[in-house]
């Protein structure tokens, strides 16, 4: 393995594939959006520690313990970017699901996926580009792309903002529709999300084949140090056993598809950044629904929180 080639090799992705990878996020995130009430807005003024929590975890908290770790392992610069890309994207498409089966509090959950999201708008540009700044070897490769911050913060809200509005006006004005049309919407979705991201692997598969083992140990350990990050700071706030499941669940289930078309849109495809982001979108569907599976085991007893 040559330790620089996955610095400069970019993953093929063509223009139509990725005009349809950017179809299928927008509709994930319209299917979810259709789960979103203005009334769970309400009640986050009314208590909004955990909402606050949540977003210090995803866009400060998480950003700076992924800093820690990349000058921790010394990864590839190519990698160590794509590490700052998932740190830096809100959080994932199905922390919803995995936070419900893994007995959290659901409605927390679904009000973090419409605050992060309208705030990954201009956070997840400026967290990209503030961290990787700090880490030469990656700001060397940010001198040479040509990033366009406002252009980037154009495409999040063409993809996440414009679906999360038209979804919870479809909620408000046809709410009987939304309900079934969510079921339906957000799995179907979410799969053909997940089978782009196989094809795109696939399509370089040579590429995987030869850094699979090198990316997948830091995309688990990306993933563990996420998880923990949520749960330390949870706990530390003192939240309650259902709310820091929920936190936990949102800090490490981050949202690899919008990594992957920044990536492929301003990076070219680079090659480090777009596997390892692309492998995070499948991992953390496995270790989701693992910590999910074994929490949901587990009775809640005291749902009380610490003032």
């Amino acid at each position: 393995m040559s330790e620089n080639s996955i610095d400069t090799i970019h993953i093929n992705f063509n223009e139509e594939s990725l005009w349809v990878l950017n179809m299928a996020l927008a509709l994930v995130m319209f299917g979810i959006a259709l789960d979103i009430r203005l009334s769970d807005f309400k009640e986050l003024f009314k208590k909004p520690k955990p909402i606050l929590v949540g977003v210090l975890s995803q866009f400060l908290v998480l950003p700076a313990v992924t800093f820690l770790l990349v000058f921790s392992i010394n990864p590839l610069p190519s990698v160590a970017l794509g590490m700052f890309m998932v740190a830096a994207c809100p959080g994932g498409n199905i922390s919803n699901f995995i936070t419900h089966m893994a007995k959290g509090n659901s409605a927390l959950s679904v009000c973090l996926t419409a605050v992060a999201t309208l705030l990954a708008i201009f956070m997840t540009p400026l967290n990209l580009e503030f961290w990787s700044s700090f880490y030469p070897p990656a700001a060397a490769i940010l001198t040479t792309v040509a990033i366009a911050p406002l252009a980037m913060v154009k495409l999040v809200f063409l993809l996440l903002g414009i679906p999360l509005v038209a979804g919870m006006m479809v909620n408000y004005y046809l709410p009987t529709l939304a309900k079934k049309a969510a079921k339906i919407l957000k799995v179907a979705s979410l799969v053909f999300f997940v089978v782009l991201i196989f094809i795109a692997l696939y399509a370089n598969r040579i590429i995987f084949l030869d850094y699979v083992f090198y990316v997948f140990w830091i995309v688990v350990l990306h993933n563990l140090v996420a998880f923990t990050t949520g749960f330390s700071l949870a706990k530390v706030s003192g939240l309650s056993l259902e709310n820091t499941r929920t936190i936990t669940i949102e800090t490490g289930i981050q949202n690899s598809g919008l990594g992957l078309l920044l990536i492929f849109t301003f990076f070219d495809g680079l090659g480090g950044m777009a596997l390892l982001t692309a492998f995070w979108g499948i991992w953390h569907l496995v270790s989701g629904l693992i910590l999910a599976t074994f929490w949901s085991s587990k009775t809640i007893e005291d749902k009380k929180e610490l003032a």
